[in-house]
């Protein structure tokens, strides 16, 4: 099936919404979801990295761990000390 399609037959939620604000959005969750996966991986949190891989929430989620969650430090709740202390 060609791509243009595919995304003329969308399925009835989608139906009103142009094809280039679909495409919009996935672009932009994408972008902050990987930005959040790999920060999740670097402070080794794999249960958010969980969490991150398989809710969607078109960014929200993701820009919270980013911004607050992944800040926060639960190293403490695994006995480790926490690497993040940057402000």
């Amino acid at each position: 099936m060609a791509l243009e399609t595919l995304l003329t037959q969308l399925p009835a939620p989608f139906a009103g919404i142009p094809v280039w604000a679909i495409v919009l959005l996935m672009i932009w969750t994408f972008a902050w979801k990987g930005v959040a996966l790999w920060k999740s991986a670097r402070l080794s949190q794999p249960i958010w990295f969980v969490i991150l891989l398989v809710v969607n929430t078109m960014g929200i989620l993701e820009i919270l761990y980013i911004f607050i969650f992944s800040r926060l430090g639960f190293d403490h709740l695994r006995g480790k000390k926490s690497r993040n202390k940057k402000k």
